[in-house]
């Protein structure tokens, strides 16, 4: 389930993810942190389930402290954990794969594709 551990790793895994970033426009931008943002409700089973997809927040830029709303998308594997109640840790790509995330800067919204 999504909680402060998940919340934790995943601004770890953020910030990993754009130092391997060849966006020149997000050069430099790391991640200072990730939180739930919206009722327990739409974190639910249920939900993820039928949207296949979460919104969080994240402090994203090159001081760490600009807002972003962040779309977590459930692929098969991440939905079918989610399901059972597994862990999805294992389903936040490697830093390292390209086109793992998009992220609109004018927007401030960073979307990120789970496995």
């Amino acid at each position: 389930m999504l909680g402060q551990a998940f919340c934790e790793f995943l601004e770890y895994e953020i910030s990993k993810m754009f130092e391997h970033s060849v966006n020149d426009q997000t050069k430099g931008f790391w991640c200072d942190g990730v939180l739930l943002s919206q009722p327990e409700s739409n974190y639910s089973q249920k939900f993820v389930n039928d949207n296949r997809h979460v919104k969080l927040k994240a402090f994203i830029g090159k001081d760490g402290q600009t807002e972003y709303e962040l779309i977590l998308k459930f692929g098969p594997q991440a939905l079918s954990r989610y399901a059972r109640n597994l862990d999805i840790y294992a389903c936040v790509p490697s830093p390292d794969r390209l086109n793992c995330f998009y992220i609109d800067t004018k927007r401030n919204r960073i979307e990120l594709q789970l496995d």
